[in-house]
């Protein structure tokens, strides 16, 4: 069962990364671009993912993962249960959705220094 606290070591370590709090939900950020969002409770975890891979991604796991709030539909966005996901999969998600938003040399740098993946 993942944590707030096992994604937000990462998302604080990953280049350009920072970390807001917005109507009292934490969000991270690289520019004004939001990656990974946690609902104010902390239980929900939204995240940048490819809006071509979404519907397989819900429709094959439905218990882990929801399609976002109408309003959000036109974004690259999915949301989770945190406790249905494990912590590393969880951090997988945070640098996959990081990886969406910066320039592809800081994602190769990051694969360089972290072969084996998000620790």
């Amino acid at each position: 069962m993942a944590t707030i606290d096992d994604v937000r070591a990462l998302g604080s370590t990953l280049e350009r990364s920072y970390e807001v709090y917005v109507r009292g939900r934490l969000k991270f950020r690289v520019g004004q671009i939001v990656y990974v969002a946690f609902s104010s409770d902390e239980r929900i975890m939204e995240f940048g993912f490819p809006k071509e891979f979404r519907e397989g991604l819900v429709g094959g796991q439905p218990d882990k993962f929801q399609l976002p709030s109408p309003s959000d539909m036109r974004f690259h966005w999915v949301r989770s249960d945190l406790a249905a996901l494990d912590p590393g999969e969880a951090r997988e998600f945070v640098v996959d959705a990081w990886r969406m938003v910066v320039p592809q040399k800081l994602s190769r740098a990051y694969d360089l220094a972290h072969p084996d993946g998000p620790a």
